[in-house]
């Protein structure tokens, strides 16, 4: 095997902190790692806030209500004409006169309906009045605007076309107030021609209907009822709309309602080139409400402060929806992201499982293997880990690296008169440099490393040097599962460990691209650490450093599934943020350090091309940009279908609950602790995005994140049944 000569390590130069930024200069740097995202999170709760509430759908029928009126209903209303003005404190109704008609159109405008319509009333020269909501008038302002340059009547519909019978006085204003700004800030105009929604002719208002109309009138608007509903909606036929739209009664004047937007409107388009020629020939002609009221227009210029308050709001809409368009592209891409890697992981892993344990060359490993234990202030855990190590079955030399301890560690290692075990004492110097002082003390050729809080099982270092026997190994990765599960968070940490790491080390293995070893169950060939260089303390995270530096040196790194281990993870959400966000910051670096393995050659291209891409995507990318699909889901509970909103979600669950599943079954693991994998996906991800988006941050900062330690508790425990092959 053709190895490289190792290469120096590259450490990313930190910036020379300026002569004033000695004390005030972390304090800034943690505000801009929590201001940030802060200010992201505020900015895409408004950008959902305001994108539900612009664009929310209405429900309901289409057509208005045609029952009977009931009492409370002006006689003169329900008897008069289908426009009614009570602005001046009186009752005046108005019908257009005999042989015009007022051509109405609801729920605009619509980028590609609305023109084709305008087409054929300008091309014959006909008016028509244009009833719009605020929401479609916001997302397309520039259709508004041509409508009006064109000479066409516009009216008010509300923003979000409710039935504003069923609303309160205050969500009535919010309605009409939202629409005249949305007016305003397209066009620079005010109406106070309104068209209520669902409403169709005046013998059909209720009480209710004519107590929000009253109100309406106090408030200046002129109400826009209609004598003929063409039923467009229903898309019946271009010729059936026509002859809706016709006066049964030859002569009478009619105010037909037509719609531009709201679904397929080509047969509207249609039946105007047939209804218009044919009412001309009989000679009708066509006109705006405006004129049946005897009045020039029934729109006003708005004040300069009014117009760019308009502007403010409909730019505002339109970055929302922007920006909803870039986040439907990233939720796009970050769901491709999460099935595939689900598919990848369960192809990959099934392989894996069914090749079993790889055949290696040669005898099985059965000679001495160094065992070096790092160890600060470990008190609490440091003897169950020896223990567990002296009753393994491969003769081993265990190395206790004392690294400036404040406690009894060293002492209480020593005192349990375990054979084989050497207790060196040094200054703190961090976890890399205990490790390598015990990779000098070690006395043979193979390294087996773990940390001072994992517990072994009895067969876990004879399995983990096995793959030894391949001259071309450097180094193996062990089988690290939780061993103090007790309580929710621990179970959460279970399933992530059995689910997402193992799942993972399984198709890296298949790959040959492992990106990491795990600091609590690994071993090494003491003559792969040399080429390497040695554990490093240039980033926060020594074994995904030293892993990648093997695989630049050309060397191969196995999986040892079967090679067991028992670590103590956090038992506490802020000891577990610190542990995260010194692996996802530690990992940055080292994939940054080793970034040029993506232009070399041989195992370290292979690696480089596919190991460093995969982390990037699977474990920073895509984690980044899962924090949309629970978004979304809010969106959608709030101002989308509930009910497609939750089986969606329920989908996403399914797959990572078959994922999960799988995972445990590989591991012999008992599947009952899966009860709180929901849970975890409402909980436990959402920290785990905080805490990579602040690691991301703290890596944008420039700033070197601090070693944190994190404190032992010393309560791993083995399970009651090992696994068969540990039996």
């Amino acid at each position: 095997m053709t190895r490289r000569r190792p290469r120096r390590p590259v450490r990313p130069p930190p910036a020379p902190p300026g002569p004033r930024q000695d004390r005030a200069s972390p304090r800034r740097r943690h505000r801009f790692r929590v201001l940030v995202p802060l200010l992201l999170l505020a900015f895409v709760a408004s950008v959902l806030l305001a994108e539900g509430y612009t664009t929310r759908t209405y429900s309901g029928d289409q057509e208005g209500n045609t029952g009977q009126a009931a009492t409370g209903v002006p006689r003169e209303v329900t008897g008069g004409g289908p426009v009614v003005d009570t602005t001046r404190g009186g009752l005046s109704t108005y019908r257009a006169p005999d042989r015009t008609v007022v051509l109405t159109f609801d729920d605009g405008p619509d980028p590609k309906w609305t023109p084709r319509i305008q087409a054929v009333l300008d091309r014959h020269g006909t008016p028509g009045t244009f009833f719009v909501t605020g929401q479609q008038t916001v997302r397309h302002p520039g259709t508004l605007r041509d409508v009006i340059r064109a000479g066409h009547e516009i009216g008010v519909h509300t923003f979000s076309h409710p039935d504003l019978s069923h609303r309160s006085a205050g969500d009535v204003d919010r309605e009409l107030a939202l629409t005249q700004l949305a007016l305003a800030g397209a066009a620079g105009v005010n109406s106070s021609l309104l068209r209520m929604p669902y409403s169709s002719k005046t013998t059909a208002l209720d009480r209710a209907d004519w107590s929000v109309a009253r109100r309406l009138g106090d408030k200046g608007y002129v109400l826009a009822f209609i004598d003929q509903d063409t039923r467009d909606w229903r898309r019946p036929g271009a010729r059936a709309i026509a002859d809706a739209a016709t006066p049964s009664t030859p002569g009478r004047g009619t105010i037909v309602l037509m719609h531009d937007a709201g679904g397929d409107r080509s047969r509207t388009v249609e039946a105007l080139d047939i209804l218009i020629p044919r009412l001309q020939a009989q000679g009708y002609r066509f006109t705006t409400l405006a004129d049946v009221l005897g009045t020039d227009s029934l729109t006003s210029p708005v004040g300069t402060a009014e117009r760019w308050q308009g502007r403010v709001f409909v730019a505002a809409v339109t970055v929302s929806g922007t920006t909803m368009s870039v986040i439907g592209v990233l939720l796009l891409v970050v769901g491709s992201l999460v099935l595939g890697r689900c598919a990848l992981l369960l192809v990959l892993a099934r392989r894996h499982a069914r090749r079993g344990p790889p055949a290696h060359p040669g005898p099985p490993v059965t000679r001495p293997v160094s065992v070096v234990v790092p160890a600060h202030n470990e008190s609490p855990c440091i003897a169950k880990t020896l223990r567990s190590l002296a009753a393994g079955d491969h003769p081993v030399e265990i190395i206790v690296v004392d690294d400036g301890s404040d406690d009894d560690t060293a002492g209480i290692a020593e005192s349990l008169g375990l054979p084989g075990v050497t207790v060196v004492r040094q200054p703190n110097g961090g976890k890399a440099s205990a490790l390598n002082t015990g990779v000098r003390r070690a006395s043979h050729d193979l390294v087996v490393m773990l940390d001072a809080d994992t517990v072994f099982a009895p067969s876990t270092v004879h399995r983990l040097v096995q793959p030894f026997a391949d001259p071309s190994v450097g180094a193996t990765a062990g089988n690290a599962k939780v061993g103090n599960r007790r309580g929710l968070l621990g179970r959460w940490q279970h399933i992530e460990y059995v689910m997402g790491f193992n799942l993972d080390r399984r198709a890296y293995d298949l790959l040959r691209c492992m990106p990491t070893i795990p600091g609590a169950v690994g071993a090494f060939r003491v003559t792969a650490l040399r080429d390497a260089g040695m554990m490093s303390g240039d980033t926060l995270a020594e074994d995904t450093d030293i892993t990648m530096a093997l695989h630049r040196s050309g060397w191969e790194v196995r999986y040892a599934e079967e090679a067991l281990a028992w670590t103590e993870v956090p038992g506490s959400l802020r000891q577990l943020w610190r542990q995260r966000y010194r692996w996802s910051y530690g990992t940055m670096q080292a994939a940054w350090k080793h970034r040029h393995a993506l232009v070399e050659r041989g195992h370290a291209g292979h690696f480089g091309r596919l190991g460093l891409p995969l982390l990037a995507v699977f474990q920073i990318l895509t984690p980044l940009l899962a924090p949309l699909i629970d978004l979304l889901t809010v969106y959608g509970l709030l101002f989308g279908d509930v009910y497609l909103t939750l089986l969606a979600w329920t989908g996403v669950l399914a797959v990572q609950a078959l994922c999960a599943a799988y995972a445990f079954r590989l591991d012999g693991e008992s599947l009952r602790p899966l009860w709180a994998l929901p849970l975890q996906q409402i909980v436990y991800r959402q920290l785990m995005y905080l805490v990579l988006v602040q690691a991301c941050l703290t890596a944008v900062n420039g700033y070197r994140l601090p070693w944190q330690r994190l404190k032992r508790s010393g309560d791993v425990v083995l399970p009651p049944r090992l696994p068969a092959r540990e039996r």
